[in-house]
């Protein structure tokens, strides 16, 4: 599975399928193909254990596609308190930014100060947040004047504006770092395999063996077995624990979070800003990704988890006029390209309902073990997520008898690593760029206002296990949020390609570029 030809290959995912079914037993069973799940299985895989990963739908399909693109310490979690939390975080961004240097690049965020305490006040936090990062600190953070604050955001509103503080942090493509990760946990002898829906556990006694799932494209139902089986399913966790369990209590309090993306016009330097306190409580992140900007988020309580939450309203109002308190030009609704929202995996405490405020709960992940064995992980954010799987699968040699091994993820070289400096858009697949290149439609453009080729299309079909227009466009690529109505205009010639590499009829075609204009509809205010 790891050559490519210029030749039509054929479908990669019977290979897949035929390796998932291939094993009686496999140590470690994880379902769940975000974050979390990703993460887990790299570590079983790099130690040696064979692993099985299951997804429902497609790789970092839910909040893992969602978030603001930062790798991060967790600056408001500082204002917490909430110490243990961002030292972990800042050695977890640390060692992302020597394990990925392709998809994790250093950001420089300024913080205006309008009041006269303001710059005092944060430039204490900020010179905590240094000191916690030790020697994997990005940068230190420093006192700006007014002058040089816009030499660096020339759009921040200039009246009141008396200066600033600049600090450092990571920024990544989070749904890239989901496909790298699925890269190289093949590359080490795991398995994966999407649109895979887990149905049922299978049940020896008391215990849990093993998942039922079915095959989405066949319709076909298989039955794994595992000496261990880990629920990674991030706000879906309550659905895997209640087939053990069917009145389990939901350990999980969703909370949705929103972001618009812009034209680069309105922050046109290499600067990120960083609102501290906005109405919320919440801080606000304008951010500089792809040639566009990235401005969030929100933190609204949800009942139920959805598989395409939709930003409401209020929550859109919110992000434009904070926004326009703090920049000048700002954008207004005629102006945002695509809106998106995700849906954050809050853990409830043991001894309460959740009632309250969802920026309360905790951002920690969790590990909880049922009575049967089955291992959930769910909590925690991107920039932790090897030590997420690292914590998850230490409990899952001791829960199964597996060997335990020492962790080598620390400083693992995840696929694709470079530290070639490529155009922005290219440098997401590290050492695999010069091959895609390489591939029929390379200098074929998808769309005019968008920065993806025909090659990347066919790359992400025959590598990537990409199996649908909205995969290409929303995950392998990043059109769907770059520009959400460019990217429905270019859906006829991605299902063209799709329907080219996978061997589908007009019909099929068709009907995959429908499915996608109403998905993406979703993503453009009206």
């Amino acid at each position: 599975m790891s050559q490519v030809s210029a030749s039509v290959p054929s479908d990669p995912r019977s290979a897949r399928l035929q390796a998932a079914l291939a094993s009686q037993e496999w140590d470690i069973i994880v379902v769940g193909g975000g974050a979390s799940g990703l993460g887990t299985a790299v570590e079983a895989a790099t130690r040696g254990h064979s692993v099985l990963l299951l997804e429902g739908h497609d790789y970092a399909k839910g909040t893992s596609s969602r978030s603001t693109k930062l790798v991060h310490g967790g600056v408001r979690y500082l204002a917490q308190g909430n110490v243990s939390l961002v030292r972990e975080a800042l050695h977890e961004r640390g060692l992302l930014r020597k394990n990925a240097p392709h998809l994790v690049r250093d950001l420089g965020f300024v913080v205006p100060a309008y009041d006269w305490w303001a710059g005092p006040f944060y430039g204490v936090g900020l010179k905590l947040y240094d000191i916690l990062a030790g020697k994997l600190n990005l940068g230190s953070s420093k006192y700006l004047d007014r002058e040089q604050v816009l030499a660096r955001v020339s759009t921040y509103q200039q009246d009141g504006l008396i200066g600033g503080i600049l600090y450092f942090d990571g920024q990544f493509d989070d749904s890239r770092l989901a496909v790298t990760l699925l890269r190289t946990l093949e590359d080490f002898g795991g398995v994966a395999l999407n649109y895979a829906p887990v149905t049922g556990l299978v049940q020896e006694g008391d215990k849990v063996r093993g998942v039922v799932w079915r095959d989405q494209e066949t319709g076909q139902e298989h039955r794994s077995r595992a000496k261990v089986v880990v629920n990674a399913t991030g706000v879906w966790v309550d659905d895997i624990r209640r087939m053990e369990k069917p009145d389990a209590a939901p350990m999980l309090s969703p909370s949705q979070g929103v972001h618009i993306v812009v034209d680069k016009k309105f922050l046109p330097g290499d600067s990120a800003i960083m609102i501290p306190r906005t109405d919320d409580g919440r801080v606000l992140f304008a951010v500089p990704w792809h040639d566009h900007v990235v401005i969030g988020t929100t933190d609204t309580p949800v009942p139920d988890a959805s598989f395409e939450p939709r930003a409401l309203d209020e929550e859109v109002e919110f992000i434009l006029k904070t926004a326009q308190r703090y920049m000048d030009p700002a954008p207004t609704r005629a102006d945002v390209r695509s809106v998106y929202a995700g849906l954050r995996p809050l853990v409830k405490a043991e001894n309460t309902d959740g009632a309250g405020s969802t920026a309360a709960l905790s951002r920690d992940h969790v590990i909880r073990i049922s009575d049967g064995d089955l291992i959930t992980l769910t909590g925690g954010k991107w920039t932790t997520y090897r030590r997420m799987g690292e914590d998850t699968v230490n409990r899952a040699e001791a829960l199964a008898g597996l060997p335990e091994r020492l962790s080598i993820t620390p400083g693992l070289h995840l696929h694709g690593w470079s530290e070639e400096d490529r155009p922005d858009h290219w440098k997401v697949y590290g050492s695999d760029a010069e091959r895609i290149q390489a591939l029929p439609g390379a200098d074929t453009s998808i769309h005019p206002e968008l920065p993806y080729t025909e090659a990347e299309l066919r790359w992400g079909v025959r590598m990537e296990s990409a199996r649908t227009v909205e995969d290409l466009l929303a995950r392998r690529t990043r059109a769907l949020l770059l520009n959400a109505q460019a990217s429905i205009e270019a859906a006829p010639r991605v299902a063209a390609v799709l329907a080219e590499e996978l061997g589908k009829d007009a019909a099929w075609r068709d009907a995959q570029v429908e499915d996608y204009r109403q998905l993406a509809e979703g993503y453009i205010l009206r």
